[in-house]
């Protein structure tokens, strides 16, 4: 990890920083772009060669089958089914507490706000080597309890044309209605345009590949997503009193995840800082994906020694950091101070993966800096709001000279014709 010195060093550090915002390659994109294209024309047939080309599977059908979530279930303990259904609940009510409700106003006429579900949305969720059940759980449940008709679960099979276990049994317990065996760009692909298997959706959540990213970028127009999702990062915020052994845990926490991962520290004591960078070393020994942590905190771990807390929520800040933590001796004192952050964990007790599993916020957060202006996945990005407008003659007399006014300033005749008909 590099060690810089704020604001001595405020050029590398910005370096870093920048280093770390999103970076769409050409050769990339032009690959998605023929994967869109085939999907478009050919349907199913692409979605089965893809499959057979990137993923090694043969298969027979697309969609999940009962005999295939059934043998899950078989295959999947009650232990795991217990904490599955623990974070579930926690997750519901959380965003049960993000439900917004229909409203009018009768000042004038009448006027107010429809809350409409969206009908159809599609869940990626990563699949191939690994098990995400987590992101099934983060994408699926506030879809549902936002009152979405149709939840779609998009994920890539193993050689062996199956999907994990765990992902099949939790989108199961989340109340998806539809299961698919694909991924990358192609799914996103299917899920936009619609293929003979998979009917199309009105919007596309759930994180990816930068295949996946790049996909969803394209398509949308076509239909919504929810966010362009970069490499994971978190960013911790130490003084003094922090325990240096949870600061280095938490670092790797994201450095497994991807090389390009990035896990940062600003404090205000150089003894934390020196102590936490030996604690990293000390326990990367004994992590199963030590080479993705060493790569990860070799290309973008940064500590950064700042002068005081101001500084470092200011720095914090101009990261707008997916993952926030803030390990002081008050740190309720400073929460004020926090503009641009996906989640906040406040405290020694309050690990980045809790929010991952079980403490009910959305996991799916803004990336790359992105936190300036966008927020975690919840039950607003499954709604949509229209407004209605009723005015009986009375009113709509009120206010006609007002309206026909504007209008005529404006050059539109027509409007200003379409309210004087109705006096005339």
């Amino acid at each position: 990890m590099n060690i810089f010195r704020y604001p001595r060093d405020r050029e590398g550090i910005e370096e870093r920083r920048l280093k770390n915002t999103f970076d769409f390659q050409d050769e990339k994109s032009r690959l998605v772009e023929e994967i869109i294209l085939a999907v478009k024309e050919e349907g199913d047939r692409a979605l089965f060669r893809y499959t057979r080309e990137f993923d090694g599977a043969e298969l027979e059908s697309l969609q999940v089958s009962q005999e295939e979530i059934e043998e899950a279930y078989r295959l999947v303990g009650e232990d795991y089914l217990s904490s599955l259904r623990k974070a579930i609940e926690n997750i519901a009510s959380y965003h049960e507490k993000h439900r917004r409700e229909s409203w009018f106003s009768t000042e004038g006429g009448m006027t107010g706000q429809l809350i409409i579900p969206l009908v159809r949305v599609g869940a990626y969720v990563p699949g191939g080597r690994a098990a995400y059940p987590s992101s099934v759980v983060m994408t699926v449940v506030p879809a549902k309890v936002a009152g979405v008709e149709e939840v779609v679960v998009v994920s890539p099979p193993d050689k062996e044309g199956r999907l994990n276990p765990y992902t099949l049994v939790a989108a199961r317990e989340t109340g998806a209605d539809e299961i698919y065996k694909v991924g990358g760009a192609q799914a996103i692909a299917a899920l936009a345009l619609g293929t003979e298997s998979i009917p199309r959706v009105d919007k596309i959540v759930g994180p990816g590949n930068i295949y996946v990213t790049l996909a969803k970028k394209l398509v949308y127009g076509l239909v919504d997503i929810d966010m362009l999702a970069g490499p994971s990062e978190i960013l911790i915020l130490a003084d003094g009193t922090a325990n240096p052994d949870f600061i280095a845990a938490d670092l790797l926490s994201q450095a497994e995840h991807d090389p390009l991962a990035v896990s940062t520290l600003i404090t205000t004591d150089g003894e934390v800082a020196n102590a936490t960078l030996k604690a990293v070393e000390k326990q990367l020994k004994n992590l199963p994906k030590r080479e993705i942590a060493s790569a990860a905190l070799e290309n973008n771990g940064s500590i950064i020694i700042v002068e005081n807390l101001e500084d470092g929520f200011e720095l914090a800040n101009r990261f707008a950091p997916e993952h926030f933590e803030m390990m002081l001796a008050e740190p309720f004192k400073y929460l004020g101070k926090i503009k641009n952050a996906g989640a906040i964990f406040i405290g020694d007790y309050s690990s980045e993966p809790l929010g991952d599993y079980m403490a009910g916020p959305n996991h799916v957060l803004p990336t790359g800096g992105t936190a300036r202006f966008a927020s975690p996945l919840n039950t607003d990005d499954f709604i949509k709001k229209s407004s209605f407008i009723y005015y009986q003659k009375g009113e709509l007399a009120a206010v006609k000279d007002d309206i026909i006014r504007l209008a005529e300033l404006e050059g539109l005749d027509a409007h200003a014709r379409a309210i004087k008909i109705r006096f005339q």
